[in-house]
């Protein structure tokens, strides 16, 4: 894309904003590749919380889960693409559920999405910092077995990890775009150096094939087989739907970026589809190697930390020196891309945050809506506000580990209502608004917007589930509870203040829109 070609892109895209209601304040810098990556982590997210995965029977949840997710998820990334297309604001679902709700209903729905949305990139955010840190205790610990870092130890890791993303988000934001190409490589290479360290040495041995894509051992969990499967897809889900928190709940967190993206009717819409599909194959190609040279689960679930990635690669290399170089170093890239994706929900949940403020649903929203003066087009203080609101939430894993885990599931809960909500609304109207939409579903809209609904109410129920039973305090799953919190919050701030002062987004009249939209100044 030539300069002319840019600035005539930017102009559209520009005047497109304003008939959505908003003045252009960010740049748009980000073309299809860098906001694809924006949301891809896979290694990082498959790594991360494999216990999980191993505790709900292993092998077999680990690469069938893993492509079940993949295909039930798809559903929601092309009803997402559809209304963005539309509607490609960084607004995001509050948006939406806004401009596709009856004038009776679309106030309210717009407020609980939009602190669905803020609190869902915050905990994701969290998460994924939090992981990170944990990436970093697990890769000390392979050289210092003795050392079992304490709680107060990991919280300063995790707070060394957000400064870094911070100084990156802040004062390097116009080199994200680039760094964001660059974490596509890094990404890209670290499966690939994995997949043949790991098949070339495989000291514990290598598995036949009826092991490595069948072996299903529910045991650990407690559960019944057919409910123990689906316990042990949660942090596969959370990777499609980043998110984790890790990748694919970030399919909906990217429109945060919407109005930092090169023609977002066209460009948007591609990275969510095409975000499934890909990180999909990435997940299959890291996992098959793992899968053929795995060794003992007992032992990898006995790791006092609950990181066993460390152990992992180092039984498998046979040698510290393998398995710190597989989870940690430059050679595995694993780190690295957990350093990008702290970088990529950090910018998102900023984004989130200073867009919701912006309608003036959050607390001092004067301040918190501002953009520079001295960091470019960088909304500092909503940055500020997310960073904050996380730091303060670490501080519950110095209490209990168990309750801080909790967020983790309430990223995906919050995000996945979040994402519900408009294709819900949209349903419920006959998709009347969705019909001169760029990218359009077609006769096949109703299905698979049926299914992606059926499929979050189904996974919001699972991430309320425990992991194993029987149940005790520390195993217990709190996500339900600091879900229902935050909802407590949001109710009681609104009969405070959102009543009175939240009057939504600023739409203009449009005459192609089925709901009754009502004039308003741009912001």
């Amino acid at each position: 894309m030539n300069f002319k070609d840019e600035v005539n892109v930017d102009a559209v895209a520009r005047d497109s904003l304003e008939k959505l209601g908003y003045k252009q304040e960010m740049t748009r810098s980000r073309g299809l590749v860098q906001i694809l990556f924006t949301i891809m982590a896979v290694p990082f997210g498959l790594a991360t919380p494999i216990a999980t995965s191993l505790i709900g029977g292993g092998p077999a949840v680990m690469i069938w889960g893993w492509i079940l997710v993949s295909v039930l998820t798809q559903t929601l990334a092309l009803s997402l693409a559809e209304i963005c297309s539309k509607y490609p604001t960084s607004a995001g679902t509050y948006y939406w559920c806004y401009r596709l709700a009856s004038p009776r209903t679309r106030l309210l729905f717009s407020w609980i999405n939009g602190w669905l949305t803020v609190v869902g990139s915050w905990t994701a955010d969290l998460s994924v910092k939090f992981a990170t840190a944990q990436l970093v205790v697990a890769g000390v610990g392979i050289y210092y077995s003795e050392w079992d870092a304490t709680a107060l130890q990991t919280y300063m890791i995790f707070l060394g990890v957000t400064a870094i993303a911070g100084i990156f988000c802040i004062f390097f934001n116009r080199l994200l775009p680039t760094i964001e190409i660059i974490c596509a490589c890094w990404t890209g290479l670290g499966i690939i150096v994995i997949s043949i360290c790991l098949l070339a040495k495989a000291a514990v041995g290598r598995h036949p094939a009826s092991f490595a894509l069948g072996n299903f051992d529910p045991s650990f969990s407690g559960w019944t087989p057919g409910w123990s499967f689906f316990i042990g897809i949660l942090p596969w889900y959370r990777e499609l739907n980043h998110v984790s928190a890790y990748t694919f709940s970030g399919i909906g967190m990217i429109t945060n970026m919407a109005e930092e993206v090169y023609n977002p009717s066209e460009i948007l819409p591609k990275a969510i589809t095409w975000s499934i599909p890909i990180g999909t194959l990435s997940g299959i190609l890291f996992l098959l190697p793992i899968l053929f040279t795995f060794p003992d689960v007992d032992t990898l679930l006995q790791v006092s930390s609950g990181q066993p990635i460390g152990v992992m690669f180092t039984l498998i290399m046979g040698s510290r020196a393998g398995g710190f170089g597989l989870p940690i170093s430059s050679a595995s890239k694993v780190f690295g891309i957990g350093m990008f994706c702290s970088m990529s929900t950090s910018c998102i949940g900023s984004r989130a945050t200073w867009a919701f403020a912006r309608d003036k649903a959050i607390p001092f929203h004067r301040c918190f809506s501002k953009i520079g003066p001295y960091f470019g087009d960088v909304p500092v203080n909503a940055y500020a506000l997310s960073t904050v609101i996380q730091v303060l939430l670490g501080l519950v894993y110095l209490g209990s580990s168990a309750a801080f885990n909790a967020f983790a599931g309430v990223a995906v809960m919050c995000l996945g209502a979040s994402y519900a909500m408009p294709i819900a609304i949209l349903l419920m109207d006959a998709r009347r608004d969705m019909h001169n939409a760029p990218f359009n579903l077609g006769k096949f809209g109703t299905i698979i917007n049926a299914v992606a609904v059926l499929w979050i109410m189904f996974v919001t129920v699972l991430f309320s589930m425990p992991a194993v039973i029987p149940v005790t305090m520390w195993s217990m799953n709190y996500a339900s509870v600091v879900f229902g919190g935050f909802g407590v919050i949001s109710a009681a701030w609104y009969m405070i203040n959102g009543q009175f002062y939240y009057r939504g987004p600023p739409i203009q009249e449009d005459s192609t829109s089925s709901s009754g939209s009502s004039d308003s100044a741009l912001h």
